[in-house]
């Protein structure tokens, strides 16, 4: 027995050394050409260029989810997760070549010097941005900067006769990561997570100590969640599984296994539990809602998710450049794999493999859903079977609405002009639409989306060049209709009250996972009953 070990140690160890010996040979070679392209090459060439090329060349032969992200790429993705940015605090649209404030964020310095929303801003430090092919990149160039610093803006306002001229003094300003926090009746939540960012868990913590009742049931939406920091999901599962659960383990030959489990820590560790996911919930949303559904605390509503379960690690190059290498697999409870199959060296057909579920029908039946025996696990409590290597299948399965869907409804959606209607028409009526509706609950019983406001929709599409189709556009009208009310809302007060709008009229996981709570007893018993 000692022999073998002996041997095992030894023979492990001259792989390493062999790997360590390659890799040293691989860089030198590396160096060696950029060196000779360098000093001989017949003309001028941009060796940055050249290298970063060259590295994303290399990403390609692994995993699809190894990257390069050049230093501009690398703050843009890490923002977002980051929860803050410095700048101005407005959110904004393109409209027409011109900036046009949606409105400014609360108790940001936009706000504080009276900027409003609806203003459209024409100049920033005197330098006009109206009617010159202006881009968001330059936009951000413009209004963002370090903390402490100023800013001059130039704004009209409607119904104002002169330009407004406007000093702002950046700060840091938060980005939110839930994107909708409300209760839907006293004792039952509803949280919708954008992103698992840095302040992910402290926005949900407040979230909960805002609502007036104590909830006894929660809706968790994480559909469309592509992810985010790991840590930010451990920490989420830890808000809803007793002491002592595993979340999650990673593992990888260069890394070691590392295990994360519950503790005592958490907001909702008992109660009526739903997760709604789909196709593109994916990495972090996958570790929650595969540690819930593990464990049997929760109950999984919607469509079987995207399929991640690789972990990137970022190594800054130097220049301000990283790669984003696969270092680990992440295992749920059960000791599932959640990663799609992929060969290495090609993402194309990777990409291709997750479009082929709309064509295989995978988003519109669960019989068109095969998992092979293989991947089989049972959850931890309850005994269940469940599946790994392709992504969370639900418990509860709902195919993806198409009834509504036209190319017109299509277009009108893909182009902006929906977007850019609700706008128009909220700048032109703010006041009037405040002064009717002065709290959300009014707008929400009262305001109506009718045949006419469809009509002003489509005669301004035609202005932007959408031909009408009638036979569409009754198709889609039912659906156009909640959309546009959801948008006004949006504008009006916040995402929030998007999502209320949205959710209580035509979203169908959301309807479903009210009737899953008002009927726990049936549903337990139909779900977690042991196999």
């Amino acid at each position: 027995m000692k022999k073998i070990l002996i041997f095992t140690t030894f023979f492990i160890t001259i792989t390493v050394n062999a790997q360590q010996k390659n890799a040293i040979e691989s860089i030198k070679k590396i160096g060696n050409v950029i060196n000779a392209i360098s000093n001989y090459y017949v003309d001028t060439v941009d060796i940055y260029k050249l290298s970063d090329k060259a590295i994303i060349e290399i990403l390609k032969n692994l995993d699809p989810h190894s990257n390069y992200l050049s230093r501009e790429e690398y703050q843009a993705l890490s923002e977002p997760l980051a929860g803050s940015f410095e700048g101005i605090g407005v959110e904004f649209t393109l409209m027409e070549d011109t900036l046009v404030i949606i409105m400014p964020i609360s108790g940001g310095p936009s706000e504080k010097v009276g900027i409003a929303a609806g203003d459209k801003i024409v100049a920033v430090d005197g330098q006009n941005i109206a009617g010159v092919n202006i881009t968001n990149d330059k936009i951000f160039k413009f209004l963002r900067g370090k903390k402490g610093t100023k800013v001059v803006i130039d704004i009209v306002r409607k119904n104002a006769k002169d330009i407004m001229t406007f000093e702002v003094i950046r700060d840091k300003i938060p980005i939110n990561s839930v994107d909708a926090a409300y209760e839907v009746r006293p004792g039952l939540a509803y949280v919708k997570l954008g992103r698992f960012a840095v302040t992910s868990i402290s926005e949900i913590i407040n979230a909960f100590a805002k609502f007036k009742t104590n909830p006894e049931a929660l809706i968790l939406d994480l559909r469309g969640n592509g992810g985010g920091m790991m840590g930010t999901a451990v920490k989420l599962a830890d808000q809803f599984l007793e002491k002592g659960k595993l979340i999650l383990y990673t593992s990888g030959v260069h890394a070691p296994t590392h295990v994360d489990s519950s503790t005592n820590d958490g907001i909702f560790k008992k109660g009526k539990l739903v997760v709604l996911i789909n196709e593109g919930s994916a990495s972090a949303s996958e570790i929650v809602s595969g540690a819930i559904q593990d464990w049997d605390r929760g109950i999984l509503i919607g469509r079987r998710t995207y399929g991640k379960g690789l972990v990137q690690h970022p190594l800054p190059l130097g220049d301000g450049s990283y790669i984003r290498l696969t270092i680990s697999r992440y295992h749920t409870p059960t000791g599932r794999v959640i990663q799609r199959p992929y060969e290495k060296g090609n993402s194309d057909k990777y990409m291709q493999d997750f479009y082929e579920r709309y064509a295989n029908g995978g988003i519109y039946s669960s019989e068109n859903i095969n998992f092979p025996d293989s991947l089989k696990y049972t959850t931890l409590v309850k005994g269940r079977t469940v599946y790994g290597g392709g992504g969370i299948m639900p418990d509860i399965f709902i195919p993806q609405d198409t009834s509504f869907y036209t190319k017109y409804y299509a277009k009108l959606v893909n182009r902006g002009i929906t977007n850019r209607f609700v706008l128009n028409y909220v700048s032109d009526n703010r006041e009037k639409l405040k002064s009717e509706y002065p709290e959300f609950e009014d707008f929400e019983k009262k305001f109506i989306v009718d045949d006419g406001f469809i009509e002003q929709l489509v005669i301004f599409a035609e202005k932007e060049k959408l031909l009408r189709d009638d036979n569409e556009i009754n198709i889609s009208k039912p659906e156009l209709k909640i959309m546009l009310k959801a948008l006004f809302a949006r504008d009006l007060w916040g995402t929030t009250e998007y999502f209320r709008i949205f959710n209580a009229n035509i979203d169908r996981e959301f309807a479903k996972a009210i009737e899953v709570i008002d009927n726990w007893k049936k549903y337990e018993k139909e779900i977690f009953e042991k196999e």
